[in-house]
């Protein structure tokens, strides 16, 4: 089985940056479009990010966009968010997941694999 595994939370101050950063087993990494996800406390798991399997095309939510960054690599089986500008609102568990459609973009139902998650807490 797919296992992903994310890294790179943590605290920090408003206004300040993380990298996150998810692990991925198997030899079939780039064949996948990849997406982040994040889910606050009381709220239901929203869209981040996703890229394409070649890193050519990425999408952002509206909340994220201009502030934060997508990113694989396909030769170490990792992708990355980073995350710059933070604001309190960011706050959530951040998850990474591989998409098992063409391009699922958005749709949670499109991931087939999850991340455990890493926290990110974004203090005012």
């Amino acid at each position: 089985q797919v296992q992903l595994v994310e890294s790179g939370g943590g605290l920090v101050q408003a206004g300040g940056s993380l990298r996150l950063s998810c692990a991925a087993s198997g030899r079939t990494f780039s064949s996948y479009n990849m997406g982040w996800f994040r889910q606050a406390p009381g709220k239901e798991r929203e869209f981040v990010a996703s890229i394409s399997r070649a890193g050519g095309t990425t999408y952002y939510a509206d909340s994220v966009k201009g502030r934060f960054t997508i990113s694989r690599d396909n030769a170490k089986n990792t992708v990355a968010l980073q995350m710059n500008s933070l604001k309190p609102e960011d706050t959530a568990v951040y998850y990474c997941a591989r998409d098992t459609t063409v391009w699922g973009r958005t749709s949670i139902s499109a991931y087939d694999y999850w991340g455990q998650g890493t926290q990110v807490t974004v203090s005012s």
